[in-house]
């Protein structure tokens, strides 16, 4: 089997431009092949298909950005169809979607479009959204665009006391493609919130730092394999008590991209985001990228077995 494609949505406005060229850089970066879609609300599926062939206004005008021309493969596809169902079907057969936090449709106000939410929830591959510049905290180069940091970082939210190798593998394989340091968040609750009836149970018998030192301990055996595979990455560790997504938005600030897991649980209607992703999604500065629990980073999606529950308040979210 070939490479799997970068694939990214677009729609004509300038949140999808930027979503199109991160997703240049990213398959430049990857070797691999750049998908171009372009979802027609209400068209026919024949509209749709003479749309790849130029008749779209929208695949039409992108077609000579010169960032594109230095991609060894690029293709142009047309789809006919709803946005949040199409592109989040799309997962199955790329590498990586990508998308721009807002597109032209709903409400401007809004910091995370409704196609944005579909795909980050449902992809079977990992999610790319690439938020506006004029989010709070975002510091803008004269042309209005974020300015990038100075020092190349990927920051990874993980909850310490589970088991993320998908969104983890992701992230190491990030940080080495870029040449990127590794700052690896995870945040806990303290004190444990317990049902009343286990209110004395023996967990507060342990102190706070006990308690920090085992999820410590937790969190080095989840990172071990992957430093083995990663060894040029270097790694720092951020494993405090406090509110998980507050601490990567602040991080994503210094980042060129947050990584998290999308989530464990789902509900009788399928999957959804937690709590962690969901708020990251609407606040970090930086690209962010949502991670399905049972993905290979190179590959497309595994079987995966049963999902078990996992905090409201870990990071990996």
């Amino acid at each position: 089997m070939g490479t799997l494609p970068v694939i990214v949505g677009v729609d004509g406005s300038p949140d999808s431009e930027r979503a199109l060229r991160w997703a240049a850089d990213a398959a430049r970066e990857r070797s691999a092949p750049l998908q171009v879609v372009h979802v027609w609300p209400y068209a026919t599926a024949e509209r749709a298909a003479a749309g790849e062939q130029g008749g779209d206004p929208v695949l039409a005008d992108l077609r000579d950005r010169p960032f594109l021309a230095e991609l060894p493969e690029v293709a142009f596809r047309g789809l006919s169809g709803l946005a949040d169902t199409e592109l989040p079907a799309l997962g199955a057969e790329g590498q990586l979607l990508v998308l721009g936090s807002r597109g032209r449709g709903g409400f401007a106000s809004l910091l995370l479009g409704s196609n944005g939410l579909a795909c980050a929830a449902r992809s079977a591959c990992p999610v790319v959204v690439v938020p506006r510049p004029d989010r709070a905290g975002a510091e803008r180069g004269p042309d209005g665009e974020l300015v990038p940091p100075a020092v190349r970082q990927v920051t990874l939210g993980v909850d310490a006391s589970s088991d993320e190798p998908a969104a983890i593998g992701f992230a190491f394989a990030e940080a080495a493609r870029r040449g990127a340091r590794l700052q690896v968040v995870s945040g806990y609750t303290w004190p444990m919130l317990l049902p009343p009836a286990f209110e004395y149970a023996a967990v507060y018998e342990s102190t706070q730092q006990e308690y920090e030192d085992a999820l410590g301990l937790q969190l080095v055996d989840a990172l071990a394999p992957h430093r083995v595979r990663y060894p040029g990455v270097e790694v720092a560790v951020q494993l405090r008590a406090g509110d998980a997504a507050g601490q990567l938005v602040a991080a994503s600030a210094g980042s060129d991209l947050v990584v998290v897991a999308r989530h464990r649980r789902r509900l009788p209607i399928g999957p959804r985001l937690g709590s962690v992703a969901h708020a990251v999604l609407l606040h970090a500065i930086c690209p962010i990228a949502v991670v399905p629990e049972t993905r290979d980073e190179n590959g497309p999606a595994e079987s995966g077995g049963a999902e078990g529950d996992a905090s409201e308040g870990a990071a990996g979210e």
